[in-house]
């Protein structure tokens, strides 16, 4: 008699229940522990730019436990609200899923202005001579103790008035007590005083490393104190580590440049071994709030964190990750360590046959790439200059025909002067690459009238004839080399415009829709996360960003200027304007 009693008692419980919960679900005012298919929040009122397959526009979104439950209309998705549903009214922004920043050097970007001295020019920074870059030293110079060195970043011979790189002689000019090294914008050249380049050991006999170049004085033979590529490491790896203190500091800067701009995840272009133990205690610390995938930093061939432990691409979790293995086969255009298949338009030199270099050789970079075909990993290799990219193209093609595999989603980074021959290649091979396509605006004119010539410079970044083919690409920051803006690179692929104002190859141009998909939706298909990320659709996570203007109605010309209001992970606001 006990027991059916209770399954007497029982059974009129569960049918309360659930007759309430018929009642809630259709209301959908019951409480969070009789609502159980209620929504966490609700974003409604608004713009939701999708970016699903067929570039959906709708009005609210429902997510739940992080993850987005519904899609539709203000009165589809208020059915799935219960007492305890959150209610954001967007007040009619535009909701977009959240920016997808395909290449860049986070967190070693925050270190511009903290450890290092910026010595960008104008609009990035204030140096615009040698003169100012020397003041700048100086007074970092006041406040340097005994011993230490002196650092900075981002100087760019282009942009000066002198038209040249600094020399050990200018920066002598500094101090020849304190040791000091600064970086050129494009992260391929360097520059030392006569303190670092004597702790470094290079005198004019010193031989080029393979992969680099010291830069010598043609009369003397003296090192001029420019240091190309490989190079830099004979005298980078002097400098002491920097400070828990200053790499933090320098970590919560990137944090705030990156997600005050949108940015919800982050593809790091090649971590170290100590990189990726920062990045795990600061997420534990409750500090990293963007997600974050890390390739592994195989420069000149070495065994990259992932590959000792034995951990392919994709290993980790949905907020850190290793990617793919990052090589690099050559350097910067506007350094002049592009590897070209013609001369550059005008040469560094005397020799008019000049066309760069590459990092290693051919043989050298194929046999590292069949070797990281064969293990699993997606590779992503650096390259600028199209003999580069003939190299890379090759290394891809022959890892295939030795050990087929489907999907690799190989890819090519910068990819900047690639030819159409090349796309065609990229196309059957399956090879994705990533753009810089920032370039038509911060070095455009150089390249037109100084590097490439304007038939080449107006192919660069050739984002309209990648659509033609039908091929997938990210288009990317490479910050700090350019400060963390994914609407300006939306921007810069939409109108391709540089600094003095002129269009930079106008049938590369594409839609504002095309460039957002290459800083979302394609983007994080490139990364094997087109499940999880980079539209706004069921299932997906729920990170989001919110502007105060609409990217695929505003004047193209005024996208870079529209206002980030909201970053959005996981259903948490990181960024509030």
């Amino acid at each position: 008699m006990k027991r059916n009693f209770l399954s007497k008692r029982n059974l009129f419980i569960f049918s309360l229940v659930f007759a309430l919960a018929l009642v809630g679900f259709s209301s959908g005012t019951l409480p969070g522990h009789l609502d159980p298919l209620a929504s966490d929040t609700v974003y409604f009122n608004g713009k939701v730019i999708t970016m699903d397959k067929d570039a959906a526009i709708a009005e609210a979104v429902a997510v739940k436990d992080g993850k987005i439950i519904a899609v539709g209309s203000n009165k589809e998705i208020s059915k799935l609200k219960g007492r305890q549903t959150k209610v954001v009214d967007l007040k009619n922004k535009v909701i977009l899923p959240g920016f997808y920043d395909a290449h860049s050097h986070f967190p070693s970007s925050g270190m511009d202005g903290t450890v290092q001295v910026n010595l960008n020019s104008p609009p990035v920074g204030p140096i615009k001579n040698i003169d100012d870059l020397i003041i700048a030293l100086k007074d970092r110079a006041m406040e340097t103790h005994e011993g230490e060195w002196i650092l900075g970043r981002g100087y760019d011979q282009t942009l000066l008035v002198e038209g040249r790189h600094p020399t050990r002689e200018d920066l002598d000019k500094v101090s020849t007590e304190y040791p000091i090294y600064i970086g050129h914008t494009s992260g391929h050249l360097a520059v030392a005083n006569s303190a670092a380049l004597k702790l470094a050991g290079i005198t004019k006999e010193t031989p080029n490393p393979p992969g680099g170049v010291i830069v010598k004085d043609p009369k003397t033979g003296e090192p001029t104190g420019v240091l190309e590529e490989s190079a830099k490491g004979l005298v980078s790896k002097h400098i002491p580590v920097v400070t828990e203190e200053e790499n933090l500091a320098s970590f919560k800067k990137a944090v705030q440049d990156y997600i005050s701009k949108g940015v919800t995840t982050s593809i790091i272009a090649g971590a170290n071994k100590q990189g990726l133990i920062d990045l795990q205690r600061y997420q534990k610390q409750g500090l990293l709030p963007l997600r974050v995938t890390a390739m592994g930093a195989g420069f000149g061939g070495a065994i990259t964190s992932g590959e000792l432990g034995g951990f392919v691409t994709g290993f980790g979790s949905d907020m850190l990750k290793i990617g793919p293995v990052k090589l690099s086969h050559d350097g910067s255009i506007q350094g002049y360590t592009g590897y070209l298949s013609k001369p550059y338009h005008v040469p560094p030199g005397d020799d008019t046959n000049y066309r760069g270099y590459p990092a290693t050789s051919r043989e050298e970079l194929t046999k590292r790439v069949i070797e990281l075909h064969k293990a699993g990993y997606q590779v992503a290799i650096h390259g600028n200059g199209d003999a580069a990219i003939d190299d890379i193209l090759y290394a891809f093609r022959t890892a295939q025909e030795k050990y087929p595999r489907k999907d690799t989603r190989h890819r090519i980074e910068h990819a900047q002067m690639a030819r159409l021959d090349q796309l065609d290649e990229m196309k059957k091979l399956g090879v994705t690459p990533s753009y810089f396509v920032s370039h038509t605006f911060f070095w455009g004119d150089q390249h037109r009238d100084i590097f490439m010539g304007p038939e080449r410079a107006s192919m660069m970044s050739p984002l309209k004839s990648s659509i033609d083919r039908g091929i997938k690409f990210s288009i990317h920051l490479d910050s700090h080399i350019t400060p963390m803006d994914p609407l300006q690179a939306v921007w810069s692929a939409v109108n391709r415009t540089s600094r003095s104002g002129k269009v930079i190859g106008p049938a590369q141009r594409i839609t504002p829709l095309e460039a957002l998909r290459a800083v979302t939706s394609d983007a994080a298909w490139q990364n094997f996360e087109e499940n999880e990320k980079g539209s706004i659709e069921k299932g997906k996570f729920a990170d989001f960003v919110i502007l105060e203007e609409n990217p695929l109605t505003i004047d193209p010309i005024k996208i870079k200027e529209i206002k980030v209001l909201k970053t959005i992970v996981n259903d948490k606001v990181i960024y509030e304007n």
